[in-house]
């Protein structure tokens, strides 16, 4: 079984026990603490998966970092997961289980690249359009600024993508060049 089944399955019972448990906030703030954790620290990511590491030292090692810090269901949840041997579920888990919560509290997630910061005025004209054709309750829009672009945008929302940036476009056109329809092709 693949590890994003299981992972799914895994956020579907957690969001189920969190909600009955009225501590579904915190847990989403938990998967959130450690999904970042895991895209900032990729030794963490790979002493996780790494199977020569005993269960039960992947255990000690999540406790005594997230203890304390994320609520008693989620080192729970840690702690079933490793008794089964599988750890490198963990992130996987972690970003089912935000994606399940935002689909269940009508989040859409949209991330807007561009070659300069985004005035507050497009900000808002972009949560309307978003909201207008998702058709969710509200939007969590990520910004990125990447000067290569050198103008336009790039948008993401769900598994669709708007690439109206200067950079594609100038590869577009380079690709037609290369494919002259005037020369003659040998």
């Amino acid at each position: 079984m693949s590890y994003l089944r299981v992972a799914s399955r895994y956020a579907k019972s957690l969001i189920e026990l969190a909600q009955e448990k009225g501590a579904l906030e915190e847990v989403h703030n938990d998967m959130q603490l450690f999904r970042k954790v895991c895209e900032e620290n990729y030794d963490f990511t790979l002493m996780l998966k790494n199977p020569v590491i005993k269960h039960d030292k992947k255990n000690k090692i999540l406790t005594e970092i997230f203890e304390g810090k994320v609520n008693d269901l989620t080192l729970a949840i840690f702690n079933i997961i490793t008794r089964k041997n599988r750890e490198p579920i963990l992130p996987v888990l972690a970003k089912e289980f935000i994606v399940q919560y935002n689909s269940k509290k009508g989040i859409e997630v949209a991330t807007i690249t561009t070659a300069v910061p985004v005035s507050d005025d497009l900000r808002e004209e972009l949560r309307k359009m978003i909201l207008q054709v998702g058709g969710k309750k509200t939007v969590e829009l990520k910004e990125i600024v990447d000067p290569d672009l050198i103008g336009g945008f790039i948008l993401k929302v769900g598994d669709k993508q708007i690439d109206d940036s200067i950079q594609s476009k100038l590869k577009m056109l380079g690709h037609k060049f290369s494919q002259n329809p005037f020369v003659r092709e040998i």
